[in-house]
């Protein structure tokens, strides 16, 4: 990682959605996972890689994009929590086969495994907090 890069001040702009935890972490693993995915077989690059670099993400697109509509409504923010946790979870599927067709190892799935699993459980934690109180 290079030396220049550091987390935005406020003052250069840095939005709500960089300072909460669960974005940092599944953008943390999301670049772990899309790094590593970069050397699955050329078969695997627009399959198995492919997708596990796109729910990576959708992790984080979803938590940045529901944040962003929680202004106007925390429904809206609530809707793009669930479909974080969805891509959270798929994630844990597509780990599973990246270990069992040894693209990637025991510990560094196990890592990854429970990175997601602690991202479920604080975008669980997330949404209930964010709920309207009529839902709740």
């Amino acid at each position: 990682m290079s030396e220049d890069r550091r987390e935005p001040r406020a003052s250069e702009g840095a939005i709500g959605f960089e300072r909460l935890e669960v974005f940092k972490r599944a953008y943390r693993v999301s670049l772990e996972v899309h790094r590593a995915s970069l050397t699955f077989p050329d078969i695997e690059q627009r399959v198995l890689a492919d997708q596990i670099r796109r729910a990576s993400k959708s992790v984080c697109g979803n938590i940045a994009e529901g944040f962003a509509k929680q202004a106007y409504s925390k429904a809206e923010f609530g809707r793009y929590l669930l479909m974080a946790l969805g891509s959270a979870e798929e994630m844990r599927v597509w780990l599973r086969y990246c270990l069992d067709l040894d693209y990637v190892d025991e510990p560094t799935w196990r890592r990854w495994r429970d990175e997601y699993q602690e991202i479920v459980k604080m975008l669980h934690g997330l949404r209930r907090k964010s709920r309207p109180k009529s839902d709740i």
